[in-house]
């Protein structure tokens, strides 16, 4: 059988790839603890499971409106007024399966073939993979670990070409929770508007940011930014709605008229129960999302101080998301050469899932998710390092 060209450029995603082999070994009987997830531990509101529930009773069933029911789309207006003071209205806001979908949309009405999309690295997976599904050429930013993995202004100079069409952020990030603050975030879409680039910020974790940090978003600069910005967020990680598949874009409305085409001409609307519930989510209360925040910084300063205390090992201090990407090199040997080789080693000795930060575009690192409880983070985190010390 003959596929085409097109699937046969994509790689399977390496988190799913782990998380499989993982859930193999387990069913073999072998005890296997996971850093690799990229969902919180926490269950959703109540509330919100409730509205679905309420939905499905009342028999709203049927097909919405493509871009998604009209109180919802003004309840994601009305989140960026109320967090980032942005006077949104309903026809720039397009609901998503997602986040990814909303991202894979974008770059499928922005590219033709051969644009070229800036992407710092680390990066999230899928990045690189959508672009190309798109016809668009990838064309990796490094960054550092001494930088704290943030993008410089002239990384991005010395990678702009004729053909640089898109400039993709994520802040905080998957993999290194690195997050930039609104000035810096500022500076940088500053030059790249200057250059005529199209903006994709992708803020999915805009909620899960630890004081003295700040949330930063993309969002003020629309209506400066001549239809040349749009912001990608949505409930997954905020309200533990991984598996609902709620995302949504917010945008110049030439934009979201744009994504509501091909997404008439792909899935039509998400499900409409996911809506009445993100409905719900939006218009409620995040008071309940302080507690999540205190727990996961608790966790990553543990986790923190567990990592750093290995040799051969270098991890800044994230300020979001729920992720450490420490910088693993020094650990590698013959026969272990890279971060893949490591992680396969680490889930074979002492049971431990890790990412490879081969996937996320830096090989010298590993992707640790600390949306786990203390007891099983400490125990995993204290069994790499005995590994380690068998190195």
């Amino acid at each position: 059988m003959q596929f085409s060209e097109r699937i046969q450029r994509i790689k399977p995603s390496a988190t799913l790839t782990i998380t499989a082999k993982a859930g193999e070994l387990r069913a073999q009987g072998k005890d296997v603890l996971s850093l690799a997830a990229g969902e919180p531990d926490f269950p959703p509101p109540a509330w919100v499971s409730e509205a679905a529930k309420q939905a499905i009773d009342s028999g709203f069933n049927g097909y919405t409106p493509v871009a998604g029911i009209p109180g919802l789309l003004e309840a994601v207006a009305d989140y960026f007024c109320t967090f980032y003071n942005v006077s949104a209205t309903q026809d720039m806001v397009v609901v998503t399966n997602g986040g990814k979908q909303g991202l894979y949309n974008l770059l499928q009405i922005l590219l033709n073939q051969g644009d070229e999309v800036l992407i710092p690295a680390p990066y999230w997976v899928s990045y690189p993979d959508m672009v190309t599904l798109a016809e668009g050429r990838p064309v990796i930013v490094p960054t550092t670990p001494e930088n704290h993995f943030l993008l410089q202004v002239d990384d991005l100079e010395a990678a702009l070409s004729p053909k640089s069409k898109v400039l993709i952020l994520n802040s905080p990030s998957n993999p290194t929770g690195s997050h930039y603050t609104q000035d810096r975030l500022d500076r940088i879409l500053d030059w790249a508007l200057s250059k005529g680039l199209f903006v994709i910020s992708d803020e999915i974790y805009d909620q899960l940011v630890y004081p003295p940090a700040r949330p930063a978003s993309a969002a003020p600069w629309l209506e400066r930014s001549q239809g040349k910005i749009a912001v990608v967020n949505g409930l997954s990680k905020s309200f533990a709605l991984t598996g609902w598949r709620i995302g949504y874009v917010l945008s110049h409305p030439g934009v979201s008229k744009n994504l509501t085409k091909i997404q008439g001409q792909s899935t039509s609307n998400i499900c409409s129960i996911a809506q009445k519930a993100a409905l719900a989510a939006l218009t409620g209360s995040f008071d309940f999302l302080q507690e999540a925040r205190e727990q996961f910084a608790r966790r990553r300063d543990l986790a923190l101080e567990i990592i750093r205390s290995w040799s051969n090992t270098v991890c800044p201090k994230p300020d979001g998301a729920f992720y450490l990407f420490p910088k693993m090199e020094g650990w590698y040997t013959k026969s272990i050469p890279d971060s893949t080789a490591l992680c396969s080693y680490l889930l074979e000795d002492c049971g431990v899932a890790l990412v490879p930060g081969a996937a996320f575009g830096d090989d010298r690192c590993l992707r640790f998710s600390y949306a786990l409880d203390e007891a099983t983070l400490l125990r995993a985190l204290r069994k790499v390092g005995s590994a380690l010390e068998k190195l």
